[in-house]
């Protein structure tokens, strides 16, 4: 691993745990970043992390400190994600998104995401419960029908 991508997978992984509870270490940053198609967009109060594979992109991860949100931070984020994951050649964009958390559901709603499927009980919470994922995708303009 490089310095730079260290360095960046540190400035992630800090942004990362003032924005979730169980947030991703630097180390789990620098393996994602090494690996082909992976690509950051990144603002001083947030990122969105994304790997494109032939024609299609997925969310990894959107992270925005929570003093920043609400501000359309998050949707600018996803808008410049989306569109150079659409300069890479996606034609679909999908993610995956707690069944429960109504602020990223309605983000991503409001950036044209719709629901896709389900993963039953995939994330797991720290009182030992578990909660659906929803799988959104979205069809790039001018692309998919």
């Amino acid at each position: 691993m490089t310095g730079a991508i260290a360095d960046r997978a540190a400035g992630l992984a800090a942004l990362h745990a003032a924005a979730f509870d169980s947030p991703w270490d630097a180390a789990a940053f620098a393996v994602l970043l090494e690996q082909p198609g992976v690509f950051v967009v990144q603002r001083p109060d947030g990122f969105i992390l994304m790997r494109a594979v032939a024609d299609e992109a997925e969310i990894l991860t959107l992270a925005v400190r929570p003093e920043a949100r609400r501000g359309g931070e998050g949707t600018r984020l996803v808008a410049e994600g989306v569109a150079a994951a659409s300069l890479a050649g996606a034609d679909r964009v999908f993610l995956e998104v707690a069944e429960d958390n109504a602020a990223a559901r309605a983000l991503y709603a409001r950036t044209g995401f719709a629901e896709a499927g389900r993963r039953r009980l995939y994330y797991a919470r720290p009182d030992g419960s578990r909660v659906d994922a929803l799988v959104l995708a979205l069809n790039l303009p001018g692309r998919l029908p």
